[in-house]
């Protein structure tokens, strides 16, 4: 927990990309997590309007199509707020590693990118290691610990999420909730 708060305290220290004497690499921060078990629900008939004086919402059938679930993959850059997206049928390893390729095509070359992460095991799985191991130096892992949930800034993008644009959301196909989810996540940005 005190190395991640100490991650956070040097965020707001350092403004995005600087170098210092501690630091002559330009560093950026960037906190990933996923939200798995997004499903994609259909509607079995038409949602029925509001009735002025008898019913003051729309009203939906109890009954629902379900077509699949999703994971989000997603990271925040801690110094500007940009969020990474990535959505996913699954969320192993070559998932995440389509995240981090996203992240080190994104930043300059020459930059450190500090992740701050849980232990997942696709974050630490044989294949993730091996990607890593090919770009030595780039990526600087920074562990949250167990039960520490609440160390997890990319959560609050998540709520976000779940609150705004995915609430009682209903959609035809897997295709379409992917296309939703990264519209509004757009929005977001």
């Amino acid at each position: 927990m005190q190395e991640v708060l100490l991650v956070y305290q040097d965020v707001s220290i350092y403004r995005e990309g600087a170098v210092h004497d501690g630091q002559p690499e330009p560093i950026y921060t960037v906190r990933v997590d996923e939200k798995p078990g997004v499903q994609a629900i259909g509607l079995t008939t038409f949602d029925l309007p509001p009735i002025p004086g008898k019913h003051s919402a729309v009203g939906r059938d109890y009954e629902y199509i379900r077509h699949g679930t999703v994971s989000i993959l997603a990271g925040i850059d801690l110094h500007s707020g940009h969020i990474f997206a990535n959505v996913e049928n699954r969320h192993r390893s070559a998932e995440f590693i389509a995240l981090l390729k996203q992240l080190d095509e994104h930043y300059p070359p020459t930059a450190i990118i500090r992740v701050v992460l849980d232990n997942h095991s696709a974050r630490i799985s044989k294949e993730t290691m091996a990607y890593l191991a090919t770009r030595p130096g780039r990526f600087k892992y920074v562990h949250t610990p167990k039960h520490g949930s609440w160390l997890n800034l990319i959560e609050c993008a998540f709520s976000k999420v779940a609150r705004t644009f995915l609430r009682h959301i209903r959609v035809s196909s897997i295709d379409e909730l992917k296309a939703r989810i990264l519209k509004g996540i757009d929005e977001i940005r």
